[in-house]
């Protein structure tokens, strides 16, 4: 794979802290962390740390917290024709192209239909749920340019319903950037996606756009700005006792974006707090339902639990909590693969090495290439890797399978 990465964290970690002419004692007291801490990271002893310790550790050295944890820049290319492999440049340029700066013709191409749209978009995000990146950068370019058309050349209801395909596309372009490291670029989208839902004809699409800023602001470090603009709108939406299921969810994922961000401060009286209103919301629905290609309900309320445990370093009440978790198999693959990462943290956190290995072949199996990906399943390989025996076959052949050179 070809989105490896020569140093490791702690190499990149220490490498900042010299250049910014820190000890390990100063870095510590700067991040609020044990120097014990950036000690292991450093020595290699240690890969997975908690996400609240580096987003701590990226803003005391002015940094991404991408760039600590060693998230792949670049799609994958291997086995795909030289005409069709996935683009990053290609999804900036349509994203941002030149045509907006020098005015214009900006789409001169004949615009698809609206129902062409929409059936364009409906597979994209099927794709992008089942964590199949390098199709999402192969189609989404095209997609995002269609509805740009579509929207220049329509009228009325038409424009309306092409602007709310083009909002979606360019959150989709959003979670793909961030989900390689550009940040900035995916909030560039968030401005066109947020710009785009004022002209469309589904205000649920506003809802889902704050949802996406508040993760790309969470994945930028910007904690802070990830919670309020959550709690900000969630309390907007607020729902009643008689909203219907739609709109217990969408207050519901905001909830749950809004505690994402709490829990990596460190905030567990206010993770406690969502997460009652949540569950609550869930319990309501009684059954999951996707939302705008986003599941709530009480399955993904459970597994926001586990998750929000595993980061709190409760790992016992996390095991035990993954095991009550209901209808598993009703969510997305990537979700089901994400909820298979934190049992692994977990287990890792208790040192059984063999059942976090069993958990990540579950996430393999799951989303094979979203675990290319995702950064702290990588981490989590290599340090299982680490110390692992040369008859530990599973997981020396899932860091095989997910590039990890050594």
């Amino acid at each position: 794979m070809n989105t490896t990465h020569e140093s490791g964290m702690g190499d990149r970690l220490a490498e900042l802290r010299l250049r910014r002419k820190l000890t390990q004692e100063q870095l510590a007291e700067r991040a609020g962390i044990s120097v014990d801490v950036i000690r292991k990271l450093e020595q290699g002893r240690r890969n997975s740390p908690r996400l609240s310790t580096i987003n701590a550790l990226a803003g005391a050295l002015d940094t991404e917290p991408s760039y600590l944890v060693g998230q792949p820049t670049t799609f994958e290319v291997d086995g795909d024709q030289e005409d069709r492999r996935p683009s990053v440049l290609a999804l900036r340029e349509a994203v941002s192209p030149v045509a907006d700066l020098l005015g214009g013709d900006t789409d001169p191409e004949d615009p698809p239909t609206i129902d062409e749209l929409r059936a364009s978009l409906q597979s994209t995000e099927n794709i992008r749920r089942e964590g199949r990146m390098g199709e999402i950068g192969r189609l989404l370019p095209q997609l995002i340019r269609d509805a740009r058309a579509a929207v220049y050349a329509s009228t009325g209801a038409d424009r309306a319903a092409a602007n709310s395909v083009l909002a979606v596309a360019y959150q989709v372009a959003a979670t793909t950037l961030t989900g390689l490291g550009k940040e900035d670029a995916a909030f560039t989208a968030m401005e066109r996606s947020l710009a785009a839902v004022r002209e469309c004809d589904d205000p649920g699409l506003e809802t889902m756009a704050v949802s996406t800023l508040s993760w790309v602001f969470t994945r930028q470090g910007r904690l802070a700005d990830a919670e309020r603009i959550a709690l900000a709108h969630a309390e907007k939406i607020e729902p009643g006792f008689r909203s219907s299921p739609q709109d217990l969810a969408l207050w519901g994922i905001l909830l749950l974006r809004a505690a994402t961000a709490a829990v990596r401060q460190e905030k567990q009286a206010a993770v406690t707090d969502l997460m009652r209103l949540a569950k609550g919301a869930a319990e309501s629905m009684g059954e999951d339902r996707l939302v705008y290609a986003t599941p709530f309900g009480p399955t993904n309320t459970g597994i926001a639990a586990v998750n929000f445990l595993v980061e709190m370093e409760k790992a016992d009440e996390a095991v035990v909590a993954a095991r009550t978790i209901p209808n598993l198999r009703s969510l997305p693959p990537t979700w089901r693969a994400r909820f298979q990462v934190d049992r692994a943290l977990a287990y890792n956190h208790l040192g059984k090495d063999r059942a976090a290995g069993r958990a990540l072949l579950l996430a393999e199996a799951d989303a094979p290439e979203w675990m290319r990906y995702h950064s702290t399943s990588r981490r989590l390989v290599e340090e299982l890797r680490g110390r692992a025996s040369r008859a530990d076959t599973e997981v020396l052949g899932l860091a095989v399978r997910l590039g990890l050179a050594g």
